[in-house]
């Protein structure tokens, strides 16, 4: 299958023009063998650089493309964090006319990061669809501390070998189709903050993240029949959500307060100190904490709002400690002061109309303890008790408008 990202171009009924780098995204069997001639379709050629890293090198599955450097990044603790990106940079022994990552989604972040860099293209080759970047120009990566999602650049082409990530342990593709399933909270954000504030919306970025969930969806419900992956239709997902991305140049579509755990698993604030995980598993938790609240919250036929007020420092401090100070220069220029509360309040109903398109947490948990998925904060060894306070914690780490956030201007 060559996905065909011509038709999500040009002019828009949103009012804009769309573009994509990406125009080339391949999802077929042995397609590893074809690589220099998909390579000539989208008119790359000169010096390559391939990065792997030790797990993705020596994959029997792989068939490792012609390199005229190859450089192979030791797996154990490897993360994106600047520095780490910018110290594989210094091993290039030269500028690449472009760079070939072949991996997961770390990895992505080495290649998007060093190629916006340098000013050249770069190539997505997919071991595994446990995340939705491959097709993405966002790079989330660690700053001081705090976990950033950067528009940067996106791969002029992935190249995606049904054969190679099919072979990928079942657990892997269990936390990809979790994040895609994370869109049922990730739209009903973007809608809300659209309701309310009048925030940018398009009703065909829209439609992708949609058809992407309800493709997921179905295989999740054919995994819990006893069904085997349909790992092509796995990766279409993966490739469609990313492009939403691309086309926005922000993960708005594809991550909203459901995605937030991940990043407090990896900033680790006051009971995330021993936290663990795969993004995808984070967020599928985190999907089913904000359906849980979400629901709960839309129970109530009529709501009271109160003035907007700034974060509370004090809180800030006791929650986040050393993470303090960023979190509160994240939250300085507050989404929240941008509207009206009783905007909320006035569409309350839409709201609740919005909700109940998300599953219900017993509807996911029972679906993701059939599948093997991880459902609760202990599998990540997040503490328990911060539960009750989850979406304060989490809406403090980025200046989003999600419902999770507007909750600050929603009387008790």
């Amino acid at each position: 299958m060559i996905l065909d990202t011509s038709k999500y171009l040009g002019p828009c009924s949103c009012g804009r023009d769309h573009e994509l780098r990406t125009k080339l995204v391949v999802c077929e069997h042995g397609a590893l063998k074809k690589f220099d001639s998909y390579m000539d379709d989208a008119g790359l050629s000169g010096f390559r650089t391939v990065l792997y890293d030790t797990n993705t090198y020596n994959l029997p599955s792989v068939t490792r493309v012609r390199a005229d450097q190859e450089i192979v990044l030791e797996a154990q603790g490897l993360h994106s964090e600047k520095g780490l990106i910018e110290d594989c940079m210094t091993r290039f022994v030269r500028k690449p006319d472009y760079v070939v990552a072949v991996g997961g989604g770390t990895l992505m972040d080495f290649a998007r990061y060093s190629a916006w860099k340098l000013g050249i293209p770069f190539v997505s080759v997919p071991t595994i669809v446990s995340a939705d970047g491959f097709t993405a120009d966002i790079c989330s990566i660690i700053i001081d501390g705090q976990k950033k999602s950067i528009p940067m650049q996106a791969a002029d082409a992935v190249i995606c070998d049904i054969d190679v990530v099919a072979g990928a342990p079942r657990f892997l593709t269990i936390a990809g189709l979790q994040d895609i399933m994370a869109k049922c909270v990730s739209i009903a954000d973007w809608k809300i903050a659209h309701l309310v504030s009048g925030e940018y919306f398009c009703e065909r970025v829209c439609g992708m993240a949609q058809e992407a969930l309800d493709l997921m969806t179905k295989c999740a419900y054919d995994l819990k029949a006893g069904k085997e992956p349909d790992i092509e239709t796995m990766a279409y997902t993966q490739m469609l959500s990313g492009l939403t991305m691309q086309i926005l140049s922000n993960s708005r579509a594809a991550s909203g307060a459901e995605h937030l755990v991940a990043h407090l698993v990896e900033m680790k604030p006051r009971g995330f100190e021993n936290a663990h995980g795969l993004h995808g598993e984070c967020v599928g938790v985190g999907t089913l904490l904000v359906a849980q609240a979400y629901h709960k919250l839309a129970e109530r036929e009529s709501i009271e709002v109160k003035p907007f007020t700034p974060i509370d420092e004090e809180w800030v401090r006791w929650e986040f400690g050393e993470l303090a100070d960023g979190i509160l220069k994240e939250n300085e220029n507050d989404v929240l002061a941008t509207f009206p509360p009783e905007n909320i309040k006035l569409h309350w109903q839409e709201i609740r109309g919005i909700i109940a398109e998300i599953p219900s947490y017993e509807e996911l948990d029972s679906l993701y303890a059939a599948i093997g998925a991880k459902h609760t904060l202990e599998e990540l060894g997040i503490d328990p008790v911060v539960k009750d306070s989850f979406l304060d914690i989490s809406s403090a780490i980025r200046n989003r408008l999600t419902l999770a956030r507007m909750t600050r201007l929603i009387a008790d």
